[in-house]
């Protein structure tokens, strides 16, 4: 099942609601508790990205608790009814506990029936993400040794882990996220069928690997986990474009970002793989296809290549005219490719001097980065000029001269545009 992490919601609000939630069921007769990452979460003194409700209640029976307005019944076949509460806070997914079937797509369970709480436990991924909390009383119902395994720092599968595993490919990349993002080791057995099994992400929806993906490159612990997929035989299904090699190279300057974005992890990845060149930029395109990611994506990673072989070694100060520098300091992402020379530095890859010289220049006034052009089309037209790819050189050719000092008014580029005619 699962569903995107939420963000933008006040904790506190969502917190007290999915308390609500828990006692509004218990009110009504029904077994209830917290389950899965939110349990996880609080043990480990974290705050929660969202809540989920385990009852025993069946799923007509939770919508008429809470009514369907306040309800969404979009995962009822598997027995989950999201309950919507006031503004502002998360909305809280209620499953009945059950028991799945196997699974044909390696995705959804053929079938679910519905079950009791110890039964539920031993249905989940990972023992970390199988435990429940009762939430009013703070009492934890541990069926499958997650909290001794929390302790331990240890990321173990339920049961066997080759079948979780087939119930859910996902599930190998989700046993790197978590090793990597806690700091947790990964229990040998459920490491062998990872390496077993690795391959069989590539059944999984592109969308849903991508996501995967995000989280390791944009959360800490992404160091680790870009060296994980390396060690377990996962790179070469989720990353084939980029040596397995250099993923931990990679994730040394992924780790050392301020502000990591998938963009830049690719970018990383195509440079330490190929090289600030033509390559490494057709890597990035095929991942991106593959991916099936966001346009904007592939084309900040592409452009990060490209303005770290503009900058990754300029000498300082620059002898490159400023028209030449000027486009990657005035970028709306130039504080994106300065965090990516700063971590380079971090990691002995590019010069100090350069990206020392390239975050300053980011502080400095906008319109001393990008003042406006001294001369437009419409100036270029009165002067005689046709519109047409003439007309867009004189204009670049005036821009560049404007940027380098040599027509610092606008008269004297009227005067320059004069002898274009």
């Amino acid at each position: 099942m699962g569903r995107s992490e939420v963000t933008d919601f006040d904790p506190e609000s969502s917190r007290r609601f999915a308390v609500a939630v828990v006692l509004r069921l218990r009110e009504a007769g029904h077994e209830a508790f917290w389950a899965g990452g939110c349990v996880r979460d609080e043990l480990l003194g974290r705050t929660p990205a969202d809540y989920d409700v385990a009852t025993a209640a069946l799923p007509d029976v939770v919508r008429g608790v809470f009514g369907t307005r306040k309800t969404l019944a979009v995962g009822a076949s598997f027995g989950v009814i999201t309950v919507l509460g006031p503004r502002g806070t998360a909305p809280v997914e209620v499953a009945t506990y059950r028991a799945d079937a196997p699974s044909s797509d390696g995705r959804h369970p053929d079938g679910v029936r519905f079950t009791d709480a110890r039964e539920d436990a031993l249905r989940r991924d990972f023992t970390i993400n199988g435990m429940f909390l009762d939430p009013l009383t703070g009492e934890v119902h541990d069926h499958v040794g997650g909290r001794a395994d929390l302790a331990a720092g240890v990321i173990r599968a339920i049961g066997a882990p080759a079948l979780r595993f087939a119930e859910d490919h996902l599930r190998i990349l989700r046993a790197v996220r978590f090793a990597a993002a806690f700091g947790f080791v990964i229990e040998r057995e459920t490491w062998q069928a990872i390496e077993r099994m690795a391959r069989t992400v590539t059944t999984v929806s592109p969308e849903r690997v991508a996501d995967e993906l995000t989280r390791m490159a944009t959360r800490p612990g992404r160091r680790q986990a870009f060296g994980l997929l390396a060690e377990t035989g996962l790179a070469a299904h989720v990353l084939g474009e980029f040596a397995a090699d250099a993923l931990p190279r990679a994730g040394e300057v992924i780790g050392a970002l301020d502000e990591p974005l998938l963009a830049s992890a690719l970018a990383v990845l195509a440079l330490e793989t190929h090289g600030a060149d033509a390559a490494a930029k057709a890597a990035i395109a095929t991942a991106a296809r593959r991916l099936r990611l966001a346009n904007a994506t592939g084309k900040l990673a592409a452009w990060l290549v490209d303005g770290l072989a503009v900058l990754g070694a300029i000498d300082v100060p620059p002898t490159e005219p400023w028209s030449n520098l000027q486009p990657w300091v005035a970028a709306a992402d130039a504080p994106r490719l300065a965090d990516l020379l700063r971590a380079r530095t971090a990691t002995g890859r590019a010069s100090v001097d350069a990206a020392r010289w390239f975050t300053a220049q980011l502080e400095r006034p906008r319109d001393e980065i990008d003042p406006a052009p001294l001369l437009s089309g419409a100036d270029l037209l009165a002067a005689g000029i046709a519109a047409g790819p003439a007309l867009g050189r004189i204009l670049a050719e005036a821009r560049r001269l404007q940027l380098d000092g040599v027509l610092t008014s606008r008269a004297a580029a009227l005067a320059w545009l004069v002898g274009q005619g």
